[in-house]
């Protein structure tokens, strides 16, 4: 595929859209927030260039068996949980499925917490203007979690940006979230990896080394 809008890799979208976020540079209020793992490349860089605080905040999708790219909801830490509801319907056994899926990923969500940080607390967002950063949005099941995750954490504000998102997915998030800041929109959106070069799995290890790089403002991610 060739297009203008094309975005080399993580980073590179972060730095594009970290540029759509000028904004915001230098508030002392602000947090910015990747999902991990995919969203972590990207709002490194936006907080860089904001010179922001960057944490991390982890979501698993909860996959459909048999069709784990097939999302039926997701959950977030602080026990949120967000389903499909189109989905879940189409699911004999609805209940009993999203209950094993959802253990298996709680699981799952609380290792990768501990990896992520160790012993680190996670940043407290009550009062302040919160960036929450993934690599895209397809269905928003995940970012749908992340957002009403926060809400329990009574920020000031939250501002979900995403390099490329499905236009449908943009509209409902506008619906949760305070603002949404999407540079690329493309309809239909197949999926968001065609918008990248190299869209290649972030890693654990890449996560707690972006982590471990960002302990406060004006700290430099790159490297």
């Amino acid at each position: 595929m060739s297009s203008p809008c094309l975005y080399c890799d993580r980073r590179d979208a972060g730095r594009q859209l970290a540029a759509r976020l000028a904004g915001f540079a230098g508030r002392g209020d602000m947090l910015v927030l990747g999902l991990a793992r995919g969203g972590l490349p990207v709002a490194a860089e936006v907080a860089y260039a904001l010179d922001a605080p960057l944490d991390v905040l982890t979501i698993r999708k909860l996959g459909v068996p048999g069709q784990p790219e097939l999302a039926m909801g997701a959950i977030a830490s602080g026990g949120v949980r967000v389903l499909n509801r189109e989905i879940v319907h189409r699911i004999s056994d609805a209940e009993v499925v999203i209950e094993e899926v959802a253990t298996a990923e709680q699981r799952e969500l609380e290792r990768r917490e501990l990896e992520y940080r160790g012993d680190r607390q996670a940043m407290d967002v009550q009062g302040k203007t919160v960036i929450v950063v993934d690599d895209g949005l397809a269905t928003g099941s995940t970012m749908r979690a992340a957002v009403r995750a926060l809400r329990h954490q009574a920020p000031a504000r939250i501002v979900v940006a995403v390099p490329v998102g499905a236009p449908d997915t943009c509209r409902m998030l506008r619906g949760e979230a305070d603002d949404v800041v999407c540079p690329l929109s493309p309809s239909p959106l197949e999926s968001v990896g065609q918008w990248y070069q190299d869209f290649s799995q972030t890693s654990d290890e890449e996560v707690s080394r972006l982590l471990a790089l960002a302990q406060g403002p004006g700290t430099p991610t790159r490297g």
